[in-house]
């Protein structure tokens, strides 16, 4: 299995190879994912439920919140399958979780959860109610002190209508980028976004600073990672954001912060991983997000798809649907580095299916 170079070169990820890694989960819940009919990844009436039962069953193998893992309405099931099955053919050295605003706890015993003493984010319709320069500081205060005993970390996220509030993060700092964000759904309901989104910008005024603003139409995840990132930096440490278009949007934040603030970054220690399904989204333009960046980023994706697979219901996200999650493009780079091989990925994916 290999991965195709979206932007940079492929220098960084071959420095990673056959190195260890660690898995950071950022977990959270925005109540926009309450609106009916705007995300797709998790169980309608208990999309809440989506980032508890990802790391559950991304730490076990089994969800102990709900009796059958989450799918989605057309019955596709969470990418968490798809970062589980890559840790149980080649484990990553730590899996741990950030608590941005669970609704319920996961049942895991042993696997280290962050705690922030952070509440799930309104609906961004109604202004999201985050305290976003609280929580961004609490991030940089994580990442200045973070410490792991891997050559690099992996940051993934879990949290449904994220595409949406990612698009309205974005909007809200002036990119111009409506239509480059993907969707969980292959035929997204646009009219219906763009009317949340629509309704989220109209509390912004030209005055509100940065943080006013995300406070307003953000999500925590997007907030925490943008600040995790920058107080990562004097560690050197390196970092793959392992998501799509959202994590675009976490590093359209930073770069906003550091034109505010006048900062600098360095990026080269910093790569985008995402999946197949997102680089070659036609509805979406991952690349045009982050040539927006004021920084230059490496960026990659793995060529993984379920072509050979027996199953129908995997078969549907090489049609468009699900695209990316639960860091499933970087744990599917981290496997191409490690040398397993698709066929032996799709099989693991197959039998938690029972199929």
């Amino acid at each position: 299995m290999n991965f195709n170079t979206i932007l940079g070169n492929r220098d960084f990820i071959e420095y990673l190879r056959g190195k260890k890694a660690s898995f950071l989960l950022s977990c959270a819940v925005t109540k926009t994912a309450q609106i009916p009919g705007i995300s797709q990844a998790g169980i309608p009436g208990k999309m809440y439920l989506t980032p508890t039962l990802d790391a559950e069953f991304l730490a076990t193998s089994e969800v102990r919140s709900l009796d059958n893992i989450a799918t989605t309405t057309k019955g596709i099931p969470t990418p968490a399958l798809i970062t589980r099955a890559v840790h149980e053919l080649k484990a990553f050295e730590n899996l741990e979780f950030l608590n941005l605003g669970f609704e319920v706890m996961p049942k895991i015993d042993y696997f280290k959860i962050y705690d922030f003493n952070i509440k799930p984010s309104e609906n961004i319709k109604d202004g999201a109610n985050i305290d976003a320069l609280t929580l961004f500081q609490k991030a940089v205060e994580f990442g200045q002190n973070y410490k792991s005993s891997s050559e690099y970390t992996i940051l993934a996220e879990t949290i449904p209508a994220g595409t949406t509030t990612a698009t309205a993060t974005a909007l809200a700092l002036g990119y111009d980028c409506k239509e480059f964000f993907s969707s969980s759904f292959k035929d997204a309901p646009k009219g219906l976004k763009d009317e949340v989104i629509q309704t989220a910008l109209s509390k912004i005024t030209p005055s509100m600073d940065i943080f006013e603003r995300l406070s307003l139409v953000s999500d925590n995840m997007i907030i925490f990672n943008a600040g995790f990132i920058l107080g990562l930096q004097a560690s050197k440490h390196k970092l793959i954001l392992a998501g799509g278009t959202q994590m675009a949007s976490v590093l359209l934040v930073v770069n906003s912060i550091l034109k505010t603030m006048g900062g600098q970054i360095d990026s080269s220690i910093l790569a985008l991983c995402t999946t197949k399904w997102i680089a070659e989204d036609t509805n979406a333009n991952i690349k045009a997000l982050l040539e927006l960046l004021d920084f230059k980023i490496n960026a990659y994706n793995a060529n993984f798809d379920f072509a050979s697979s027996k199953s129908e219901v995997l078969k549907l996200y090489d049609k468009g649907e699900a695209k990316e999650g639960v860091g499933a493009g970087g744990a599917l780079i981290y496997a191409a580095i490690n040398g397993l091989q698709k066929d032996e990925i799709i099989k693991k994916i197959e039998n938690f299916l029972g199929e």
